[in-house]
C-alpha cells in the first residue's frame, strides 16, 4: 500500500502499479568499480569517487521506493519524489498519446520511458520505467473504457 492509495475515492480501484526499475543502481554500481580498482594506485580521489557513488547510491534507492505508477478505473496517478515531490493526477480521458521508448538495454531488461501527451499538449516523461509496454497495455484497456463511458 503506496502513497497514492490513500488518495483514492470510493468508487475507485487501483488496477495496474507499477514502479522503477532495478536498473538506475548501474550507475553507482559502475562508479564503485572504478573507484575501488583505483584506490590501490591513487588514494584521495579514489575514495571522493566511492562516497559519490555511495550517496548516489542511497539516492536512488529513495527514489526508487517512492515512485509510483497507478493505473485506476479513472485515471492515471504518478507520484515522484525527486528533485521535488509531485503527484500527477490525470484522468484518462485527458491522455492524447502515450508511447514508449525502450533502450537496447530496456529490451533485455524490461525497462524503458514514457511519455504522456495530454489533450492541451502538455508532455509527461518517466524513464526507467519497469515493463513499460505493460503499463501502457493498461493504461489503453482503462482509457478506452473510460471514454466509452462518456
Amino acid at each position: 500500500m503506496g502513497y497514492i492509495d490513500h488518495k483514492l475515492s470510493g468508487n475507485e480501484k487501483a488496477v495496474y502499479r507499477v514502479g522503477l526499475h532495478w536498473v538506475m543502481f548501474l550507475g553507482p554500481a559502475i562508479f564503485m568499480f572504478l573507484a575501488g580498482i583505483s584506490i590501490p594506485a591513487t588514494g584521495t580521489p579514489a575514495i571522493v569517487l566511492f562516497i559519490i557513488a555511495m550517496l548516489w547510491a542511497v539516492l536512488s534507492y529513495v527514489v526508487l521506493l517512492n515512485t509510483e505508477f497507478v493505473v485506476t478505473n479513472n485515471r492515471l496517478l504518478i507520484w515522484t519524489v525527486f528533485p521535488w515531490k509531485k503527484l500527477y493526477d490525470i484522468a484518462l480521458v485527458e491522455i492524447a498519446n502515450a508511447s514508449v521508448y525502450e533502450p537496447s538495454l530496456g529490451k533485455l531488461l524490461n525497462f524503458g520511458r514514457i511519455t504522456i501527451v495530454l489533450n492541451n499538449g502538455k508532455r509527461i516523461s518517466r524513464r526507467l520505467v519497469s515493463g513499460p509496454y505493460e503499463l501502457l497495455k493498461h493504461l489503453s484497456q482503462q482509457g478506452e473504457t473510460a471514454r466509452d463511458k462518456e
